[in-house]
Parts: structure tokens; sequence; C-alpha cells
């Protein structure tokens, strides 16, 4: 099997005895014997089934990002911009969604690298903050300038990724058919955000959005692990 094949052929593994044994009874040496790998050959890319969950989740954030740079197209208004791209997500690890206890078991650890704010997972962090990045620079108001005040364009996207870990945290308690209640909480509070957004340029309001930013880079480098 070709390099480039192995790490996907060994998540695929994994999803598929996930689903047959669940996450607990499934071994790393069942894994490598689904992928038709050695179990040293797993291990090489995988030191264990944790980090095979770090695996699984950039996979999903590359089919994320995929999907909502197709759900983003045309759109200008911040509001549909904010709900196609989470609803996206939801799409994208939906059939996912009867492994998310023991996928967000160990990214909820603070203690565990897989944490969506440590060191390691920098990467996956700052590619999901650069989605939202893009979510937010691509909003426009009627007159073609942009929906978001500068003083808080730089720092809107970490605040709607924090808030997307909210959403995702209710996903994964949602047992409604198909998550639909986590696409209600997602419709109904994506316009709350944005009136609270332009809230930015009200003077009676702008410091104390200002002083949330400030306080949001003022923790981050705290939460790093």
């Amino acid at each position: 099997m070709a390099r480039r094949q192995t790490k996907p052929a060994i998540i695929d593994a994994a999803l598929g005895l996930f689903e047959e044994r669940g996450f607990e009874a499934t071994t790393m040496r069942a894994i490598a014997e689904r992928a038709g790998v050695s179990v040293g050959n797993a291990y090489y890319y995988f030191a264990s089934k944790d980090e095979l969950i770090q695996g699984f989740y950039d996979r999903a954030m590359e089919e994320h990002a995929a999907a909502s740079a197709e759900r983003l197209a045309g759109l200008t208004d911040l509001t549909e911009r904010i709900v196609a791209h989470a609803d996206s997500w939801f799409a994208a690890l939906g059939r996912y969604h009867q492994f998310a206890t023991q996928f967000f078991r160990v990214a909820s650890d603070p203690s565990s690298p897989l944490s969506p704010f440590s060191s390691r997972s920098a990467p996956a962090r700052e590619a999901a903050i650069a989605g939202w990045r893009d979510v937010v620079e691509g909003a426009r108001t009627g007159d073609g300038s942009p929906a978001v005040a500068d003083r808080l364009r730089s720092e809107l996207p970490e605040l709607l990724w924090l808030y997307h870990l909210g959403l995702i945290l209710f996903w994964v308690h949602d047992g409604s058919a198909d998550q639909a209640a986590s696409r209600l909480v997602l419709a109904g509070t994506a316009p709350v955000i944005v009136r609270a957004i332009g809230l930015a340029d009200v003077p009676e309001l702008a410091a104390t959005i200002d002083d949330l930013a400030r306080l949001v880079a003022t923790i981050r480098p705290m939460l790093a692990t």
C-alpha cells in the first residue's frame, strides 16, 4: 500500500471497527489488520487510538472546508454565512454522530494534547479559525462595504470559533433526529450574534466590546498547554 494511502486506510478501518465493536473494544491490532498494515506501521502513524481521533478530525475539517466553500459561494449576508458555515460542519460530521461521545471525550480533557486549546492542536485550531475568518471577510452590507467594523474584524473569527465549540458540545449531546435541535439552536443564535456585532458601532457599547476582545487576547496564551 502506498504511503499516502496508508494513513486514510487506517482511519477508515478504525471508524468501521468503532461502529461494529465500539471505541473501547477496538484495539490497534484489530485496526491494523482491517487496514491491511502491520501493527508497527499503524503505530508509526498513530501512537494510540486517541491520536486516531485527531487524524479523523483533521480529515473531517478538510471535508468541512470543502462543503463550506460551496455553501458560502455567493452569500454576503453575515447571518447567512455564519449559518452556512456551521451547518456545513453538522453535515460533514453527521454520519459520525454515533461516535461523538467517544471522539470528543478525549478532546474535552484539558490535560489532553488533543484538547482544542492545546499546542498540539494548534494547526487544526488555526485552520478552524481561518475558516471563520473567511466567513467574516466575505460578509458585505447592501452597499458592498464590509459588514464587520474594523475594530472587530481581527478578533471576531476566534470569537466565532469559540461560539462554534459551544454548538459542537450541544450537537454531541443532541439526540433529536438528524440533530435537528442543533440546527434550530444555530438558526436562533446566529441572528442574535450578528445583532451584537452591530453594537460595535454604538459609542456607549463599543468600549465593552473592545474589553471582551482584549480579554480573549489575554487568556489565549494561558489556555495553550
